[in-house]
């Protein structure tokens, strides 16, 4: 059983490899890879040897430099050794700097890649381009994504250029290990599907990097080992420019002969494999489903007949839900070095697109008959088969007191790495507690934040912003970001002189001075506010219930006592569960009943008319196992929450603080969310009304509109910044009053409108400006960005997210084109319910300049005149 966990664990462990997630740097700067793990064609001089060949590094004279002048005819190269076959992602390079006295760069190269150091290949790009571009000065590092991505032990980089120059280099590559292990695979060439009426789709591997000879592939990897994952409709890819059908490797039923496709695969080592998982297309509409079943044989060695007795899989075929999906083959932990795989077709079509294994690479070692029982043993037992040969028909008899030692030893073996294993799981999720506990990073000057008392400013000493940590530091920190501008803040801030001002309190609305310090008229004030940069990690952006806390630029509060509250106690058994709405780390959101609220809120309570019945609230809980830093924020949370009042902000209207668990009452909505509340219904026409659907007006739009530019603005006011504004926080009554609120995030409904950052945070940024992306800086003027983008949802009915036909990533590669500015950027469609005037707003709340953005007091302006009073 032991044995069973371990490899049970060791699978877990290897899971499907995503190229997003797989960017660690692999340690050529840091030094984990070691100098004679690098090595050169040639070197100029000792001093510019390979080993000095190192990202931000000034070791010897700066740099690796190849002998002589390059020729355009040269083939020199850099050469590493990665130690063990690498899932490789990201190239970074940079020219010979040598504190100021280097000028030598490579303006292109070309990456050759090896898993064993004697067969090399040549990258290409999806779009069959070697070459790579690569610096244009000395110092400056560019940071390039390999699509597609390599998966090789060797690298070599080569240097390319038009005419005989000097040229030296440094560098860095970003992956992760390769636990599947896979060197190649061979199967038949994927096939054009040609359908009467409807557009071609290409199904073949075009990325495939082994031999392609009569319609067969072999020795190679390509598309079912690169991490990209094909959607639901194998018609709509991933990429850019490319193909319908791109994703997907696909064969016809019939035409190769056989009911089956026959696909092989090789592997660095031998292992013992406990499943195989297949993604696979179920498009049935058009004639594509999963595989019907699958046989497996196994061969332990390269050189040795395939194993009689194969694996065999039988699938669930479902003809209910179209979606692709993961089918995982148990492979019963066999042993082999080599797999074939016979997949049979269940309709006309089969298309994948990826293939992984989980697997241990440490075998252990056993005697197996050269006919191996059947994985699927009859006995209900789950304890492994050991297979036995028998050498003599008396050994049986004899007592068995030599190996009694051995298996002792093996057990402890295995007992010792369980507790390895577990104590590296703890150790593991200690740091992720250390990493949720980092405090924020603010700016470096004494701001005031001034809430709506008059009389509760509160003037704070902000600590300096710590030193940016080497990678020596931190060896596995992620390159999140696209571009090698994208690392560096301060780069951003001298090429983007609007940056810089975040450092500056501005004297015009915007900044947090008190407002007497305000030097400029009102008209400029209006025309050149820009809002102040709340610096914030990312880290931090969610509160205690999962939910999006309004951030107060550099707000912390050392202590706080029940006074700072400035709502009643509530008495906790008057709420009354209805259903949990939503849940974080730390705290729960449930929807409640509250007895006799209104009697106990007494006259001018902000609650609807309910004609006696029980009020709805939302009701916002800490969970018991919260640490003091949740509970602090939790208590800073209702201390925010009580000062605001607005009608169309979500009111805090009283507290149940004098016991645990800590719980805070909001207002809640009869109609609930905007989001849910459009996407039922269909614009105000005689087709809806005969058809009974729920119908909204042109008018109601622009109103929802007004209402949240107006919450807005007065959160604005207070130098409140947002951070998640979109239709799914905008709560609606039955009089079409929205009020915005904030626990979103929280809501498993609305998990897919955020990206899950590995380990750290989750992000909407499909609403988020591109600043607050690449810089991780939240403003105004990125609510203002996000407000934009709630108008486009409004005006859609939200049928559809925003952004619907880029990945998480391509939304992500967007940003980089609206930082560039270059013209490449995509912006969302006009919306056909629209009129022009209003789209031109929100092109307008999209601008790449955050000073060219207008303010929510100009935006309240704006669309106040088109609501019918």
């Amino acid at each position: 059983m032991l044995f069973y966990l371990l490899l049970v664990f060791q699978a877990n462990a290897n899971a499907q490899i995503d190229p997003a997630h797989c960017r660690y740097p692999l340690g050529m700067e840091d030094g984990r890879i070691k100098d004679h793990d690098i090595t050169a064609s040639s070197q100029w001089y000792e001093t510019t040897g390979p080993q000095y060949a190192r990202l931000n590094r000034e070791e010897g004279d700066g740099a690796w430099c190849p002998a002589g002048l390059l020729q355009p005819s040269d083939t020199q190269y850099l050469q590493v050794d990665l130690g063990q076959l690498t899932f490789l992602t990201v190239v970074g390079t940079q020219g010979r700097y040598a504190r100021n006295s280097g000028k030598e760069f490579a303006r292109m190269y070309r990456l050759n890649y090896s898993h064993d150091g004697q067969l090399w290949r040549t990258w290409k790009n999806r779009f069959g381009n070697k070459t790579m571009e690569a610096n244009d000065n000395a110092y400056v590092s560019v940071i390039k994504d390999l699509h597609p991505p390599i998966i090789s032990r060797y690298v070599r980089l080569i240097p390319v250029t038009k005419m005989p120059t000097t040229v030296c280099m440094r560098l860095e590559l970003y992956g992760c290990p390769w636990h599947d292990g896979l060197t190649s695979y061979s199967s038949p060439e994927g096939q054009l599907m040609m359908p009467l009426g409807y557009f071609l789709a290409s199904l073949n591997d075009s990325t495939y990097d082994g031999a392609h000879e009569r319609r067969k592939l072999s020795g190679g990897l390509g598309q079912l080992t690169d991490g990209v994952i094909g959607q639901d409709d194998f018609r709509v890819t991933r990429q850019y420019h490319v193909w319908p059908g791109y994703d997907y490797v696909g064969w016809r039923n019939g035409s190769l002969g056989s009911g089956y496709v026959e696909m092989e695969f090789v592997f660095d080592k031998q292992r013992n494999f406990t499943s195989m998982k297949v993604h696979s297309n179920n498009m049935f509409s058009r004639g594509v489903k999963i595989f019907s079943s699958v046989s497996c044989s196994f061969k332990p060695r390269l050189i040795a007949n395939w194993e009689a007795e194969p694996v065999e899989f039988r699938t669930v075929l479902d003809d209910r839900n179209p979606s692709a999906r993961y089918v995982t083959v148990p492979l019963g932990r066999r042993n082999a070095k080599a797999l074939r795989c016979r997949f049979h077709f269940a309709d006309v079509w089969m298309m994948f697109s990826e293939i992984s294994f989980q697997s241990a690479d440490t075998v252990i070692p056993t005697q197996i008959t050269p006919v191996v029982t059947s994985p699927w043993p009859k006995e209900e037992s789950s304890m492994p088969t050991t297979h036995k040969t028998v050498t003599n028909p008396s050994a049986k008899d004899q007592p068995d007191d030599g190996n009694t030692p051995i298996l002792i030893g093996c057990l402890v073996t295995i007992i010792l790495l369980l507790v390895v294993i577990i104590f590296l799981i703890l150790w593991c999720q200690y740091v992720c507690k250390v990493l949720e506990k980092a405090p924020r990073r603010i700016l470096e000057e004494e701001v005031t934040v001034r809430l709506s008392s008059s009389s509760d400013t509160i003037i704070l000493q902000t600590p300096p912003v710590p030193p940016r940590v080497s990678q020596m530091d931190h060896p596995y920190e992620r390159v999140f970001l696209l571009d090698p501008q994208y690392q560096d803040p301060a780069g951003l801030r001298n090429k983007l002189p609007e940056l810089s001002r975040s450092a500056e309190t501005s004297a015009c609305g915007g900044g947090y001075a008190e407002p007497d310090v305000t030097q400029c008229t009102p008209h400029q004030c209006f025309q050149s506010s820009v809002p102040h940069y709340a610096e914030t990690d990312i880290v931090s952006l969610q509160g205690v219930t999962g939910s999006n806390m309004y951030a107060v630029p550099a707000l912390t509060v050392d202590s706080l006592t029940r006074k700072d509250i400035s709502v009643a106690e509530f008495p906790r058994h008057r709420l009354l569960f209805r259903e949990k709405l939503g849940e974080g780390q730390f705290g729960e959101v449930h929807l409640c009943e509250a007895e006799g609220l209104p009697e106990f809120l007494g006259e001018g309570a902000p609650l609807p008319d309910r004609d006696g019945r029980p009020v709805l609230v939302a009701v916002k809980q800490l969970r018991a196992d919260a640490t003091n830093n949740a509970r602090n924020d939790f208590l800073k949370e209702i201390k925010i929450m009580s000062r605001l009042n607005d009608p169309n902000i979500i009111q805090l209207l009283c507290v149940c603080v004098s016991s645990d668990p800590l719980c805070m009452v909001t207002e809640y909505m009869d109609n609930g969310d905007l989001n849910m509340f459009l996407s039922q219904r269909e614009m105000e026409s005689t087709l809806t009304h005969a058809n009974n659907i729920p119908a909204v007006s042109l008018s109601d739009l622009l109103h929802m509109s007004v209402q949240i530019s107006s919450g807005m603005r007065y959160l604005a006011s207070l130098n409140f910044v947002h951070r998640d504004l979109a239709t799914r926080n905008c709560l609606l009554d039955r009089r079409l009053t929205i009020k915005i609120a904030d626990f979103g995030m929280s809501r498993n409904l609305y998990s897919s409108d955020y990206y899950r950052i590995q380990g750290r945070a989750v992000l909407p940024i499909r609403w988020m400006a591109w600043e607050s992306i690449l810089l991780g800086k939240f403003t105004t003027a990125s609510d203002v960005w996000a407000f934009g983008v709630t108008l486009w949802e409004i005006f859609t009915l939200c049928k559809e997210q925003p952004y619907s036909l880029l990945s998480d990533e391509q939304v992500i590669e967007n940003t980089g084109e609206f930082f560039r500015n270059q013209g490449r950027q995509i912006f969302l469609f006009a919306p056909l319910l629209c009129p022009p005037s209003l789209f031109e707003l929100m092109m307008r709340c999209w601008d790449r300049d955050i000073a060219d953005r207008p303010t929510f007091e100009g935006l309240y302006q704006a669309l106040r005149p088109h609501v019918v009073q």
